[in-house]
Formats: C-alpha cells, structure tokens, sequence
C-alpha cells in the first residue's frame, strides 16, 4: 500500500469514527464500513431511500463495485490489469508486520524450525530410545563392538528422524513468498465471495482503527498477533484474510486440517498462509514438537497466526466449546519463556445465511461427512450466483497473552512467589489456565458477536406458539428482540438506519422459500418457518444472549405446565433455584455462563424478568425472595415474553432428555450373562433412531433434538456425571466402547423381563422431564413412560446382539492358531 494510500485510508477510518451516531435508545457505536472489492463505503447515520423501486437496490450498487466481464469487459480487465500490476493498495507493500514476501521464505522458515533446540532434543532422544531398544532384542552385535555400534546406528536414526521432520516441515508450513500470487489469490477469492455475499463484508469503523493502533505497535515489538475467530463456515478464514490484505495488515498463518490439503486447492491454500495440521497426533512425539516448534518460530517472529478456538465448523450456529489443542501450544510458547509475549485479538463472524447448513443438517441427522474432493470443491460454485446477504466480522480489543497469564497468577494471593513460580509447571495448574483462557476467548467473542437479521427472524418463528405469523407481528416481534438483545448488551446488525419492515424484507429474501414459507392469498401476508431444523441454526446465535433467562423460565414451567390460577403456578424459590441449578449442570456442556456464581446470576436474573414485567417476586422483609409467578401484564399477553424463553430451550431439553432415555436402553438383557460394552457410535446412532421414532410417533415435540451434535455433548455429561463408563480408543480401527455404570442400571421385572421405570437413571430423567414442553398432543404419564421405555429396550437389545455376534464369532474364528490347530488335530482323529 503506498504512502499516500494508507493516509487516505487512515484519514476515512478516522473520519467514520467520528461521524455522529445515529439518534436511538441503544448505547451509540462508530458506524460500520463494508469492504466490497475495491470499495471501503461508510454507512450513513440514517437512513437514505434507494433510488430504485426495489429495496434491493443498494446492494445491487456495491456489487457493481467489481466490475463483471459479461456485463463491463473494458472495466473488467481494467481491474485485473490493476491487480496485476500492483497499483495502489493493491500492491500490499509497506504491510503492518514482518517480511514474509520475498524469495526464499519458505526454505528459510524451514530451516529455521529444524534448528530449533526442541527439535533437535527430540529427535536425539527418539534416537536415544530406539538404540536402547535394539540393544535389548540384540540388534548391535557382539559386545566388543557393541559402544561403536551403537553410536553409529544413533547416528543413523538421528539422520533419519531428520530427513522425515524436513518432509513433515515442508508440508506443514504455509509458502506466502510470492506478492503476485497472493494479489491474484485476493482478486479471486473477492471475486468469489462477493458474488455469493452480495453486500460484502461488514466491519466496525472503531475496532478497525483500534486493530491497525494495535499492528503498528506488535510490529515494533516485534510480537505476533493471534487471531482467534469462531468458526461456523469455510468463508471465515477467507474474509479474515481478505480484511487483514484490504487494511493492510499482515496476513497471518491459519491453521487447516489436512482434511482440505487435497490436489489443486491444498496447494493454493497453502500458499496463500494455510499450515497444514493432522487432525489428531496420536502418540507421534516427532509430530507434536515439531508443531510446537514451528508455532514458536512463528511467534518468536512476530508473524500473524489465526487458529479456530472452536476447532471445527459449528454445525449448530452456537459457540462450541473450545478445543485446546493448538491453543495448548500457543500457551505453552510464552508460559515456558521461549516467546516474550503475543497478542490475543477474538474474533467474532456472522452471516446472513452460511452456505454449508444443508449440509451441516445432513451431519447432523447421522449422514456421514463426505471427504472433501475438488470435484465437490468446485460444485460449491453452483451457489455462488445466490444472494445470501453480508458478512459481519468484528474484532474484541486484542490483549496480551502474557499479561493474562501474570493476572491469572496474581490470582493465587496466598502462595509464595516460589510457590506461585512453581505452579506454572504444574499440570493442575496449566489445565485450569489453559481452560480458562479457552473460555474468556470464547466470551469475547461473544460480546462482540452482532446478531444478524436472519438470526432475527429465525428466532421469532422458532420461538411462536402458532403455525405462522403475520407480516406486522412479525416486524413487531423482530423490533421487540432487537430491543431485547441491546439490553443485554449485545449488538444488531445495522443496515444504515434503515425502517425494521425494510430489513425484515432483506433477511426473509435472504433465507429464501426453502426457510420460510409465504401465503400471500390472505388478509395479510403470512410466514412460516418450512424447515425448521435448518432454521434453528439462525435461531442458536442469539440463544447465548438469553441462556439465563431460559433456565430461569424452563424452571419455572415446572409449575406453570400444571395450570390453574396463579396460586397453582407459583414456584418457591427453594425449589425454583434447585432446578434451575439441576439445568445449569445439565447444560454446562452446551453454553457459557457469567462468571459471578449460580446464586448471583440467578438473582440478577429475575431482577432483569422483574424489571420487564415477565415474573412478579414475592420478598420478605428483608428483601429474600419467597416465591416467583407470573405476572399479571405477561398472563394477558398470553405468556409471549416467557415462551419465548421456553422455546430457546426446549430443543435443548429434548435432546438431553432423549439422551438419558437412550441409556436405558443400554441396559443388559436378563439372558446376558458375560460383561459386554457396546461400540459408542452404534449407541448413539441408536439414540438417533429413538429420537427419529418418538418425533413421529408423537413422545418428542422437536426434530432438531435428535441432532447428532446435542446428543454426543449429552453423552459427554453422562461420562463426566459417572452415569456411563467409556474406553476410549487411540486407535482409529478400534471403536471406543460403553457401558451403563453399576449404580445407574436400572433393574428388570423377573417375570416379564420388562425394565422397571424406577431407579437412579430413571429419577434422573424425571428430572428433566418436568421442564420439557407439553403440547396438545404429548402428556407425560404412565402410558407414555411405559411406550417410550419398551422402544428403548428394543432397540437397547438389538445393539446387545449386534455387539455379542462379533464376540460369538471370535470365540470360533478368533482362536489363537494353535488352538486352532489342536482343534482340527483332534477332529480328524475322531473321524
């Protein structure tokens, strides 16, 4: 970017900080700049009408932005003479950073990581270990030689271990060293994404400015920026990189699973900043130290590095919990001292549609994943003509990684400075740090997320008692959470001040027919939700906003199900406060919490219903709360504000409900004898097809709960509550295997062999059936408990069956050789 480039870039940004912001009860925030190919447009503080008719029309301007060589050739390759070329900021020189472009980088990065003092202390001691190996099976010779023997053949190790880690660098690392092609690269993907992403990508003008402040000054220390973005979609690292390129800013390293490291585009990829990881390292020693080695390499550097802190792509619109893998690594880089510092900078991406979620629900409804292959690479271009809205990616105030670490340490006031010094190498102490720096990133994130009109209405047809809803209730509804979400201190996407009816039009547009239905042939324009397991992935990225709030209704519709009058729904706050703890354990897996305590957050809570007039609290003297109910405004609106609330939940109840139901399914048959553990795919698999059979048959109220992503979080609380024993395999050809654990078994009837409907397993279930939804046409009872049992039972034996007959098989086909043998010896002597 030339000189006079970057200060009109500079003096834009500076001028949109400072635009007034527009007149509305929400706290003021700098307007948001879309970066459209090569236009960087403030929004405007109010609203403009467009020109044309269509409330299209905007868009459609900025999509002109890049030129199309069907509709302007001339301008066209005007563009890609200018991309070319390298004029102005396209030529990206002068960059916020450390040199990566220049001949030579690759090999250089290279030979710098095999240098390392840990990867050769590795490699030495690998050697180490395979020599004295070889000498105990008697490998190295006669005694005499055996010293010389041994050195030569460590030696030879050594140079071996070499060779494969220089192969393994070389396919690890990412090759940005050419400017040319990393111009090209940026041209294309543009091309690409902006066709797909019509109105571009959105940024704050604020966090821009402050993300810029924050490079400058890592560059001059030379320290490493690590981008840490959640991941719902392919997209995110692309328009990561194309913001950093845009701005001027280095572009960093992003870690990819070598799952995309297929011909053609592995390639690409990895030239244009990809570093190629395995998915799972197994017990490869070599492997691990030198990803360690290269993240030091990197850092010690000060180049730019991005990772996903949830791992994989969320396939349910939510935050997953994090994965701390390579976050492992980046901790262990500063913690052990071999990197002074680096910058932290969360990183929040949404979207108006993501283009994977049909596929996401197939993975979801037990579909396996395919492999990704160029052929299905390049099909994806088939949805690259389609109108699917913006991309919003906002930047959390970057922090130091090593102030983090010393303020988590001030912590422990009550250890000495060598006791506290010592903690650091404390496994203990590491896994806690590491997991609470895994959470605050994700809770950053979380506050920067903005929630997208799509995400709106999704939720506002997800969260309706009805079958649809009126045009005018729906604005009313989409105005009314906007409100809600603001309160909370979360963030609404804005779209230049524009009327809440305009920006509803654009995101029903967006979501399409597939989504949302229309009938227009009424007295008003009626919606309604067409597929609502897709929808829900809209409706799960404002579920974080309202988690206290929907386990605060879940508990209360204990007793609200039961009816009657307002004495006949009132709750105590004894036992209000005990289910909604019961609730927060359940989903522990599944959400993230304030950090103040269950009590604090609890009486917060209600205090935030209160002031809405949702509940009405019942207090003491002084001020303890006796007992929570309705309110008297919430009962004649017909409980709109407190289903809401419900249904965030519900889904999520289901699925955990459908869950522990499964697990008495687990229970062994009265004819089995021996200890049999049962494949945890196949088990899970077969609480997808009880939850598939109970949504048809009437027990289960949503599909979405049988989705393969909630069910395996609930096993996961299952295995940490003790209720399931799991061994887990290294082995990819082995299948891990579960069990029910002793105490959790529920017992049969020894006449009929029918499992008895009491017990630890089945108070649990209770438990979280009483929060469950009751529609019109579902009752919990007797009859229904006793239905859902008997389908557990077969399908519980069916997987009983499938795990005996392989170990049937074994006992005949599976014998050791030489038992085999002694049997056909004895069997001929008989004939």
């Amino acid at each position: 970017m030339s000189d006079h480039v970057a200060r009109d870039h500079i003096e834009l940004l500076t001028r949109a900080s400072t635009m007034p912001p527009k007149p509305e009860s929400s706290p003021p925030s700098a307007p948001d700049l879309d970066i459209l190919g090569d236009q960087l447009t403030i929004h405007p503080t109010g609203y403009v009408q467009p020109p044309y008719t269509q409330h299209e029309g905007q868009e459609r301007n900025l999509v002109e932005h890049m030129a199309r060589f069907r509709e302007s050739p001339l301008d066209f390759l005007k563009e890609v003479s200018l991309h070319v070329s390298g004029m102005g900021w396209r030529a990206y020189d002068d960059i916020i950073g450390q040199p990566i472009f220049y001949s030579g980088f690759s090999e250089n990065m290279k030979a710098t990581v095999l240098r390392t003092p840990m990867l050769r202390r590795r490699i030495e001691q690998l050697a180490q270990q395979r020599v004295e190996i070889e000498e105990q099976q008697g490998l190295l010779g006669e005694e005499k030689d055996k010293f010389r023997n041994r050195a030569r053949r460590k030696q030879e190790i050594e140079t071996s271990l070499q060779e494969v880690a220089a192969d393994l660098t070389d396919g690890m690392i990412c090759k940005m060293e050419s400017k040319r092609f990393i111009r090209g690269a940026y041209y294309l993907c543009t091309q690409l994404l902006t066709r797909a992403y019509h109105q571009g990508i959105h940024v704050s003008s604020e966090e821009v400015l402050r993300l810029r402040s924050v490079a400058e000054q890592a560059a001059k220390n030379k320290q490493s920026i690590i981008f840490l973005p959640c991941h719902r979609s392919h997209v995110d690292y692309v328009s990561l990189q194309l913001i950093c390129y845009r701005l001027g800013i280095g572009l960093p390293t992003v870690v990819a699973g070598d799952n995309l490291n297929f011909p053609v585009v592995g390639s690409f990829l990895q030239h244009a900043g990809a570093m190629w990881i395995r998915r799972s390292f197994g017990d490869d020693a070599l492997y691990t130290t030198l990803v360690q080695s290269y993240i030091d390499t990197l850092l010690q550097n000060g180049f730019n590095f991005e990772c996903f802190i949830e791992g994989g792509r969320s396939r349910t619109g939510k935050l997953l919990s994090p994965k701390f893998g390579i976050l492992s690594f980046l901790l262990d880089s500063v913690l052990s001292g071999r990197v002074d510092d680096a910058i932290i900078c969360p990183v929040s991406t949404q979207y108006d549609k993501v283009i994977e979620t049909e596929s996401y629900i197939s993975e979801l409804l037990g579909q396996p994943k395919p492999k990704e292959n160029l052929q299905d690479f390049l099909s994806a271009s088939s949805v690259l003509s389609l109108k699917l809205g913006r991309v919003d990616v906002r930047f959390h105030e970057p922090w130091s990684l090593r102030e983090f670490i010393n303020g988590q340490q001030a912590r422990k006031d009550q250890l000495t400075p060598t006791h506290r010094a010592a903690s650091l190498q404390n496994p203990e102490g590491r896994t806690r740090l590491l997991r609470t720096l895994g959470y605050k990133v994700l809770s950053d994130i979380n506050t920067v997320s903005v929630v997208m009109p799509t995400a709106l209405i999704g939720t506002v047809l997800l969260t309706l008692r009805g079958r649809g809803v009126g045009k005018s209730e729906l604005i009313r509804r989409v105005e009314w959470l906007s409100d809600r979400v603001r309160n909370k201190g979360g963030r609404v996407a804005h779209f230049a001040g524009a009327p809440t009816e305009v920006v509803v039009d654009r995101g029903l547009d967006v979501l399409g027919s597939g989504l949302v239905g229309i009938i227009d042939n009424l007295p008003e324009t009626t919606y309604y939700a067409v597929d609502r397991f897709q929808l829900s992935f809209y409706r799960n990225m404002t579920i974080h906003l309202f988690i206290s709030e929907a386990l605060v209704s879940a508990a209360m519709y204990t007793r609200v199900k039961q009816g009657g009058g307002p004495e006949n729904q009132r709750i105590s706050f004894d036992a209000l406060y005990n289910q909604v703890s019961f609730l927060s354990q359940l989903f522990r897996g599944e959400f993230i919490y304030p950090t103040a305590g269950l009590l604090t957050n609890l009486e917060v809570t209600l205090q935030g219903l209160e002031r809405d007039q949702v509940i009405s609290v019942t207090r003491d003297p002084t001020d303890k709360i006796l007992s929570v109910d309705l309110h008297e405004i919430e009962r004649k609106s017909g409980r709109e504000n407190f289903d809401f609330y419900c249904f965030l939940i519900w889904p999520f109840i289901e699925s955990t409900w459908l869950g522990a139901v499964s697990l008495m399914g687990l229970t062994p048959p009265l004819s089995q004898k021996s200890d049999v553990w049962l494949n945890v795919t196949k088990t899970q698999d077969a609480a997808q097809l009880l939850g598939k059979t109970l949504y048809h048959q009437g027990d289960l109220s949503y599909f979405e709960a049988v989705n393969k992503e909630t069910l395996k979080n609930a096993f996961q609380l299952f295995e940490e509550e003790g209720m399931v024993l799991l061994h887990k395999s290294r082995d990819k050809k082995i299948p891990s295997t579960i069990k029910l654990a002793e105490s959790w078994t529920p017992k049969h009837n020894q006449e009929t062999g029918v499992i008895i409907s009491e017990g630890k397993l089945w108070t649990f279930i209770e438990t979280i059936a009483q929060s469950r939804r009751e529609g019109k046409n579902r009752r919990d009872g007797a009859t229904v408990s006793t239905r859902v049992l008997v389908l557990a039972d077969k399908i519980g034996h069916q997987l009983f069956e499938n795990a005996a007959a392989p170990a049937h098989a074994a006992s005949k086909e599976g014998q050791t050789p030489k038992k085999r043998r002694r049997k056909e010896i004895q069997t001929r002597a008989r004939l």
